[in-house]
């Protein structure tokens, strides 16, 4: 990651976060591992899906962080590497879908 623009994450930046607002940390926290424990969707699968929603929102911390869970919780590195490109389609199909609305602009000129 560029140091300059994405800092690295300490125990101290960290603390302070939760210093600053602890209920709401505690509240994302808990809800965070809620979304993440098992369920209908087992984990890998969930690490799988926060890999592919991480490359979407391009959060640097994030695909580091859950591509490592995903490996931990049994993903493959070809696993993991559908996972960004279904990301990738799926970004790049929402610009091939919404061409409709600048074909559709470019009908009413005149």
């Amino acid at each position: 990651m560029a140091e300059s623009m994405y800092h690295p994450t300490t125990p101290e930046l960290a603390a302070r976060r939760k210093e600053l607002a602890p209920g709401i940390h505690d509240a994302f926290r808990n809800f965070s591992r809620a979304v993440f424990a098992e369920g209908a969707l087992p984990e890998k699968t969930k690490q799988l899906i926060a890999v592919a929603v991480a490359h979407t929102t391009q959060c640097p911390y994030c695909i580091d962080g859950h591509t490592r869970l995903a490996r931990r919780k049994g993903a493959t590195p070809e696993e993991i590497m559908e996972a960004i490109w279904v990301a990738a389609e799926m970004r790049a199909g929402g610009a091939y879908a919404h061409a409709t609305l600048a074909l559709h602009a470019l009908s009413e000129e005149g």
